[in-house]
C-alpha cells in the first residue's frame, strides 16, 4: 500500500539539505528545515517552507539531537524525514525513533543500517556472500594482536587501522613501520571513541596505489535491486574524497560488469532498499577488487551518477519510502556521458586548515555541462562548527576529456569566491596534471604530488582586479577613448 508523504523534514544543513529541497520542489512536497543559532540565516533555512530552531552551535545540541529533530517534524506537520548525508544519516537509533514516532523514514531499514554500520560484521557478511575482502584482523585489543596477525598471515607493512563503527575517513590511521604501531593504535582508538562513541578497531593490509571504486545501488521494498554503474573516488586527502568521476577510467567493460553485479548481489543478500553505495578498493597491480563497506545513505557524489544516467536519486528514495516499485529494470539503464565532481571546501589549499568567515563575493560557474550543488549565497557565513564543504561543482561531457575541459572552464574562468580561502586552486592544479589527464593516479596522488600541485597555483584576488582597473584607467588617460569602449 502506498504511503502519503505531504511534508518532509530534512535532518541536515547546508549542501545536503539544499540538494534534497530542490527535488522536493520538483515533486511539490513542502519542506521543513532545522537550524542551529549560527545557521539562522543559512541557505537551507531561507529555501525551506518552514524552519525550526533546534539549538546552539555544537552538533550534539542541534544537528545530532534526535529528540529535537522528531519534535520539529511533529510540530510542523511533517510526516517524513530525510537525513541527507553526515550527522544522523547512518544512525540506526535515529531511524528507529523516526519510525516509532509514526513518521516515514526516507532511508534503509534500521536493521540494515545497524548491520552495515559495523565494519567487522559487514566484512563477515561480504565473506559469506563470497565477495573478496582485504586481508585483515577484526576487533583488535592491542598493537601486539596486529604484530601476531602479520606474522601468521605473512602480511608486510604498511597496514591500515580503522574504526569498526567508522566512516568519512575518521578513525583511520596508516602505519608504515612497527615502531609506529603502538602510537597509531592509541590514536585510532581515541579518534574512534571521539567520533563514533565506539573504540573498536580493525586492522587491514594497506593496498598500495589502490583505486577507490564505488557502485551506486537503488532498490525497492519488492526485491528489485538495480545498479546505476560505478564512480571513481580515488583522489583523496586525509582519507576524504576530493574529486570524483563517473564512470571510472580504471575499469574495462568486463571488470565493470563484474564489480557492479557483485555489488547488486551483496545488496540483495542483505535485503537492502532505497539508495546506497557499495565501496571497493581496486588493486591496480593485480587487477583485483576488494570489498570495503556499504554506505547506507545518499552519497555526497550521487550527482555525477545522476548526470550520466539522467535519474534523480533523491526522487527515487522518496518514491521507495512511499512504497512504490522502481520504475525501471537493469537493462533500462544506459549511461551516455562522463561526469566529474569537485568538492569546494572552505580550507587553505596549501595546508587544508579551515578558513571560516563571511563570503564577501560569490560568482558561481554557469554555461553548458555545469551543475552546482550550493549550500551558501553571497554574504553568507561559513561557521567553524561544521564540515567546511559549501559547494559541489559538477561538469559533464560526451567523454572524459570533454568533462575535464568543462571543469577547467568552470574553475578557472567562472568561479569567484572571496572572504574565505577554498580548495579551488588545488582542484584546478589536479585536473590539469598530466597524470590525472592520463587517468594514472592512486589514493596517494595528492600526498605524492603536493609540492608540484602547489607550484601550479595561479591565485587571483581583489588586488589583481584593482590593478586591472588601474591599467584600463592609465591606458585611457594616456591614449584617449579606446575601440573596446
Amino acid at each position: 500500500m502506498e504511503q502519503q508523504i505531504k511534508k518532509i523534514l530534512i535532518a541536515n544543513r547546508g549542501v545536503p539539505a539544499v540538494r534534497i529541497m530542490h527535488t522536493c520542489r520538483d515533486l511539490m512536497i513542502p519542506t521543513t528545515a532545522v537550524y542551529s543559532t549560527p545557521d539562522r540565516l543559512a541557505q537551507h533555512v531561507l529555501m525551506a517552507d518552514t524552519a525550526v530552531h533546534i539549538g546552539e552551535a555544537p552538533p550534539v545540541e542541534s544537528y545530532l539531537n534526535m529528540d529535537k529533530m522528531i519534535n520539529a517534524a511533529l510540530s510542523t506537520g511533517s510526516d517524513a524525514v530525510h537525513p541527507g548525508w553526515g550527522f544522523l544519516a547512518e544512525n540506526s537509533t535515529f531511524a528507529q525513533k523516526v519510525i516509532d514516532a509514526g513518521l516515514v523514514w526516507i532511508g534503509p531499514s534500521p536493521k540494515v543500517i545497524d548491520l552495515m554500520g559495523d565494519k567487522i560484521r559487514a566484512k563477515q557478511i561480504a565473506e559469506k556472500a563470497h565477495i573478496p575482502t582485504i586481508p585483515g584482523i577484526s576487533d583488535v585489543k592491542s598493537a601486539d594482536d596486529i604484530v601476531k596477525w602479520m606474522k601468521k598471515d605473512d602480511v608486510a607493512f604498511p597496514v591500515m587501522l580503522k574504526a569498526a563503527a567508522g566512516g568519512g575517513g575518521k578513525g583511520m590511521v596508516k602505519v608504515e613501520r612497527q615502531e609506529q604501531l603502538a602510537q597509531a593504535f592509541a590514536q585510532a582508538q581515541s579518534e574512534a571513541r571521539k567520533s563514533f562513541g565506539d573504540s573498536t578497531i580493525l586492522a587491514e593490509k594497506y593496498i598500495e596505489r589502490g583505486r577507490h571504486i564505488e557502485v551506486q545501488i537503488v532498490a525497492d521494498s519488492y526485491g528489485n535491486v538495480v545498479h546505476l554503474f560505478e564512480r571513481e573516488c580515488t583522489l583523496q586527502r586525509r582519507n576524504q574524497k576530493i574529486i570524483e568521476e563517473a564512470p571510472s577510467p580504471t575499469l574495462d567493460s568486463g571488470l565493470r560488469q563484474e564489480i557492479c553485479f557483485t555489488a547488486v548481489r551483496l545488496m540483495r543478500e542483505i535485503g537492502y532498499s532505497t539508495a546506497g553505495t557499495v565501496e571497493f578498493i581496486f588493486d591496480i597491480n593485480t587487477r583485483r577488487f576488494y570489498f570495503l563497506e556499504v554506505n547506507t545513505r545518499l552519497q555526497v557524489e550521487h550527482g555525477i551518477t545522476e548526470l550520466i544516467t539522467g535519474l534523480d536519486i533523491v526522487s527515487i528514495m522518496i518514491d521507495v519510502a512511499r512504497g512504490r516499485k522502481l520504475p525501471f529494470e537493469q537493462e533500462h539503464i544506459f549511461p551516455n556521458r562522463w561526469a566529474l565532481e569537485v568538492r569546494l571546501n572552505a580550507e587553505d589549499p596549501k595546508t587544508f586548515s579551515p578558513s571560516f568567515g563571511s563570503i564577501t563575493r560569490l560568482k558561481t560557474p554557469d554555461g553548458p555541462g555545469v551543475r552546482i550543488a550550493n549550500g551558501v549565497y553571497e554574504g553568507a557565513d561559513i561557521p567553524p562548527y561544521y564540515d567546511s564543504l559549501f559547494m559541489l561543482l559538477m561538469t559533464a561531457g560526451a567523454d572524459r576529456s570533454d568533462a575535464i575541459r568543462t571543469m577547467d572552464r568552470a574553475l578557472s574562468r567562472n568561479l569567484r569566491v572571496e572572504g574565505v580561502k577554498t580548495l579551488a586552486p588545488l582542484l584546478l592544479s589536479i585536473i590539469r596534471h598530466p597524470s590525472f589527464i592520463a587517468g594514472e593516479f592512486s589514493t596517494r596522488f595528492i600526498e605524492e604530488h603536493m609540492d608540484e600541485l602547489i607550484s601550479m597555483f595561479k591565485e587571483k584576488n581583489s588586488e589583481d582586479e584593482a590593478l586591472k582597473i588601474a591599467g584600463y584607467v592609465a591606458e585611457i588617460s594616456a591614449l584617449g577613448p579606446q575601440k573596446w569602449m
